[in-house]
């Protein structure tokens, strides 16, 4: 009877033990102020897929955040392939921004599975349906080249912000500062574009690339585009996109067109040639930033510096 007891007491002061140790790690959970993130110091991992987005979560985030891009300078997106390390990037953060409407079309199933395991956010889920310009192949879907009306990226610099803000409340203050710092200078850069759009004359205001990348340009500041290949640089332009083109240069008597950083510049060049053999000079106007922008360490490699550069180049050349 006595053992039988003394079991009885062993098991209740036991079970006591295990209930207060529980009660102790509860409260220590409790107690903390935010979840301990995977970047160093403390920081929030995030990863991005093009520069433009690293960009936007680096002016953002601040020492809050460390943030990682893809995708450099001169690559094209639509037919980017992750590498190995790649796949480390986005399995080790905590949290992954893309463009989404199928701007990384060879990454969409990685992307889609990624969503399960963590926050894989697209920066253009807010932009309005009726702000988003459809593709040209009668697919349904939009034009993923949503950056070049800066209004867009304002749209997802906001987006950004909000999940940064979700996911780390303890610098919500913070992020929020340093967002309406960054969106003031994109307002800003939208109303800049605009008065010096309006410099070329009417006439004038032809922008002719290597692929349909500045529709949404186009459209919010009054430039007519006309690309040699279509929205996504996975077509490719052939002979009679080539001829069809090089007429309207010689019908019109456009005196400039473009090349792009991240699109091989032999086809549109090509262009240039046949314009020449009929007769009409037509030079090329510079380089443009497109699907990529410049060399990290400049002031193209920023987005507000991307579009400038843009804009200025083709101001100047068609002026």
């Amino acid at each position: 009877m006595r053992e039988s007891l003394w079991k009885f007491g062993a098991v209740r002061r036991l079970v006591y033990t295990l209930l207060l140790v529980t009660a102790v790690v509860a409260v220590s959970g409790c107690g903390e102020s935010r979840k301990a993130f995977s970047g160093t110091e403390g920081k929030l991992k995030v990863t991005a897929t093009i520069g433009m987005i690293t960009d936007i979560v680096r002016n953002v985030g601040g020492d809050k955040v460390e943030a990682i891009g893809l995708m450099k300078s001169g690559v094209d997106p639509h037919l980017y392939k992750a590498t190995k390390g790649d796949i480390d990037k986005l399995n080790e953060a905590d949290v992954v921004f893309y463009n989404g409407l199928h701007l990384e079309g060879k990454m969409a199933s990685m992307l889609e599975k990624l969503a399960d395991k963590k926050p894989t956010v697209a920066v253009s889920r807010n932009i309005a349906e009726a702000s988003l310009r459809e593709m040209d192949d009668n697919s349904g879907l939009h034009d993923p080249h949503i950056w070049f009306d800066v209004r867009n990226w304002i749209s997802a610099t906001e987006t950004v912000r909000d999940e940064l803000v979700r996911l780390d409340a303890a610098h919500a203050d913070e992020y929020r500062k340093n967002a309406e710092a960054y969106l003031a200078k994109l307002r800003q850069l939208h109303e800049e574009t605009k008065t010096k759009i309006a410099q070329i004359p009417e006439k004038s205001r032809v922008l002719v690339t290597a692929h349909d990348a500045f529709g949404y340009f186009g459209a919010a500041y009054g430039i007519r585009v006309m690309g040699l290949q279509g929205i996504s640089t996975a077509s490719e332009a052939g002979l009679k996109d080539v001829s069809t083109l090089r007429d309207f240069l010689v019908d019109n008597q456009i005196k400039a067109v473009f090349v792009e950083s991240s699109v091989p510049k032999k086809t549109i060049q090509a262009v240039v040639d046949g314009a020449k053999k009929k007769g009409h000079e037509v030079k090329v106007g510079g380089e443009l930033f497109s699907d990529a922008m410049g060399e990290e360490g400049t002031e193209e490699g920023t987005y507000i510096g991307m579009v400038r550069h843009n804009v200025d180049t083709i101001v100047n050349a068609l002026k």
